[in-house]
């Protein structure tokens, strides 16, 4: 399959999206552009990536506050400087924030932190890219809808999965869930309103990785191979995948 040619990945100073950064460009075939955006990538946080930047000419590293609708246009016009006249194949929503806070314990505070970073920041992501996104999808020869021509990737969580909820509620979770729930109902609703654009939508969850967010679990499994299962699906998807929930090993996951 095709690979995309410009990729922004949110969150990608650290974990699952520093991860995804390194693994494209160590493709055989890397994008022509990779935008890594986080919150601060000057500082100590932004630090591997910046190393990255050093090797890697087409590395970008780009400020993103996922909760700060300001920041978020800022970025956009910034990528849109660097591509000239390119288009955006490829958004991965991954900035996120997890907290194994319990139903008693949950506070009002909890709940809004997780709606910002989970829900609202995909949601403005989307908004403020879309235009790169149509012009990357009406560039495209391709027929139909795939990852390589337009498309925005939401990295959700098996937690978010309310038909799921009997077999996994040892991890209370509650904002972190709620929070998942609804990115997928962003998801569903972004691929219904934006295939008359050409672009595909789709919620992927990556599983208990090793990361600073998802530490020392029990099964958790080594994040090379989960970013590697990840990479691996995102070709596989077409437009009967778009507004879809798929697990990095490419099953599809119940809402």
């Amino acid at each position: 399959a095709d690979q995309p040619r410009v990729v922004l990945v949110t969150g990608s100073n650290r974990g699952i999206g520093l991860e995804l950064v390194k693994q494209l460009l160590g493709k055989s075939n890397p994008p022509q552009w990779v935008f890594a955006t986080c919150r601060d990538p000057e500082g100590a946080r932004g630090q591997e990536l910046q190393n990255l930047v050093s090797k890697h000419p087409n590395l970008v590293m780009v400020k993103l506050d996922a909760v700060n609708p300001a920041s978020i246009e800022e970025a956009a016009r910034r990528v849109e400087e660097q591509l000239d006249s390119l288009g955006l194949n490829l958004v991965i929503n991954n900035a996120g924030i997890f907290s194994d806070v319990s139903l008693a314990m949950v506070d009002s505070e909890e709940m809004l932190d997780a709606y910002k970073t989970n829900v609202v920041g995909p949601l403005l992501v989307g908004q403020a890219f879309l235009p790169l996104l149509k012009k990357a999808a009406q560039g495209s020869s391709q027929k139909g809808l795939s990852c390589s021509k337009a498309a925005i990737v939401n990295i959700s969580s098996v937690l978010g999965s309310i038909e799921r909820v009997p077999e996994i509620l040892t991890k209370p979770a509650i904002s972190y869930r709620c929070s998942k729930a609804a990115v997928n109902m962003l998801t569903r609703c972004q691929a219904l309103t934006y295939a008359e654009d050409g672009i595909l939508c789709a919620a992927v969850h990556p599983g208990w990785v090793q990361t600073d967010m998802g530490t020392q679990e029990v099964g958790a499994r080594s994040l090379g191979a989960v970013i590697a299962g990840i990479l691996a699906v995102l070709p596989a998807l077409s437009e009967k995948h778009s507004g879809s929930f798929w697990s990095w090993e490419g099953k599809t996951i119940p809402w």
